[in-house]
């Protein structure tokens, strides 16, 4: 009887290369496990690469329900007319009491199945299908290559091969969320080009960097790290740049090093700049607090003149007081919001103790870029309620949102993953 082996295709096969996760953090639940199979997936041209054409022979889409214990799972195949059909709709689930992953479903032809199993390490995966007289029919192996990349195995009740298919994540970018790649560090220092094909998989439109250095990213040069995001299916947008003089009236230093970074992040096709303070602590004056702004004011009128923006990113500090004026709220009233935008990190917001949406309101139109980020995984600490921040979008002016993770119960490569999830399923309705 044929049941799951109707929607696979391709009979090569393919020694798995399995990404090794970051020694530190693993996936020890079957629950979290099974995570991995969500999300939008593609077959490749065949099992033994991971190529995708243009026109895919099949299309699988896996949502997650009930706070991630179960997907839901859709399959459509390509017909003569290159029209995607529905061929297998099943749900797959994990079971607490059995501490097991089950399945059931139909295919097209009207008949039904079961299926149980679990995963036996972090990355494989074995389900028993039945019919439902009780019937083994088939076993299904799952063998995840990364994070965007699944291999499935079907076999008969001899263990003989029946067939073999490679499926490649590519989740949709139509809501337009970024990731700062300070999540992803260790891996982007490891292999970049691979780490960001993987972004781009997850549906991760743009990245900004922290990394500017000796007028690159990662070793790369401008243009070619904007090629390798590209070639990743993202855009390189945003840059964090760190260049604070101890005399801010050195025009020719502040000039020379900012002007040199603009024309470094104009080849790599940026659109903005931000930067952070890490010096509030020792500030004790307001005279020195008005010295930043003007600072900020002037390298904003630099960037604005090279068709870039300038925009200011707070950690916690900005929220304490220098003679009894709150340093952000100075930071606001004394920059020229014609050169000076402000990216709001509302992990560290909520830090300090003060609520985002009170500045998206007493200062509107000044907060283009955010920071979306959680004390663990997103939405996961219960801590920051993000759906009454997202309600807030229009009046605070944002035009980037981007996932950050910085504190892990899981690799980094799969949190972040959860990220993009979160934020386009639950926050961007």
């Amino acid at each position: 009887m044929k049941t799951r082996s109707v929607i696979l295709i391709g009979l090569v096969f393919l020694l798995p290369i399995i990404s090794v996760a970051q020694k530190e953090y693993n996936m020890s639940s079957q629950k979290d496990r099974l995570m991995q199979y969500a999300g939008q997936w593609v077959s490749a041209i065949n099992p033994s690469t991971d190529s995708v054409a243009m026109h895919p022979d099949v299309k699988m889409s896996s949502i997650s329900n009930f706070n991630n214990n179960s997907l839901n799972v859709t399959v459509l195949q390509k017909d003569s007319a290159n029209a995607y059909v529905p061929i297998l709709q099943e749900i797959i689930g994990y079971d607490r009491v059995t501490d097991t992953v089950f399945a059931s479903g139909h295919n097209a032809e009207g008949a039904f199945f079961t299926g149980k199993g679990k995963f036996y390490s972090e990355h494989k995966w074995t389900m028993q299908d039945k019919d439902l007289n009780g019937n083994k029919t088939m076993k299904v192996n799952f063998n995840f290559n990364s994070y965007t990349d699944v291999t499935l195995e079907g076999l008969d009740n001899n263990e003989k091969q029946l067939w073999q298919t490679r499926y490649i994540k590519q989740n949709p970018k139509d809501k337009n969320i970024g990731i700062q790649l300070v999540s992803v560090h260790d891996d982007m220092l490891k292999n970049p080009e691979k780490t960001l094909i993987q972004l781009g998989r997850m549906g991760y439109s743009y990245v900004e960097t922290f990394v500017y250095k000796d007028g690159g990213f990662y070793s790369y040069s401008p243009s070619a790290f904007k090629a390798i995001v590209e070639k990743a299916g993202m855009q390189f947008l945003g840059s964090m740049t760190f260049f604070d003089p101890e005399d801010k009236n050195d025009e020719v230093a502040i000039n020379s090093w900012w002007n040199k970074a603009i024309q470094d992040h104009k080849k790599a096709g940026v659109e903005y700049l931000s930067t952070s303070n890490s010096k509030i602590k020792s500030i004790t004056t307001i005279k020195e607090l008005q010295e930043f702004c003007n600072y900020y004011n002037q390298i904003g009128k630099l960037c604005k003149d090279n068709g870039l923006k300038f925009i200011f990113h707070n950690h916690a500090d900005e929220f304490l007081k220098v003679e009894g004026i709150r340093v952000y709220d100075y930071f606001l009233q004394n920059t020229n919001p014609e050169y000076v935008y402000f990216q709001s990190d509302v992990y560290w917001m909520h830090v300090a103790g003060v609520n985002p949406v009170h500045y998206f309101k007493t200062y509107p139109n000044r907060f283009i870029s955010w920071h979306v980020k959680d004390y663990k995984e997103l939405g996961e600490s219960g801590k920051i309620d993000f759906k009454e921040l997202f309600k807030h979008q229009e009046i605070s002016g944002v035009e980037y949102i981007l996932s950050e993770v910085e504190d892990y119960s899981f690799p980094p490569l799969f949190s972040v993953g959860l990220a993009w999830e979160y934020i386009y399923y639950t926050l961007l309705k």
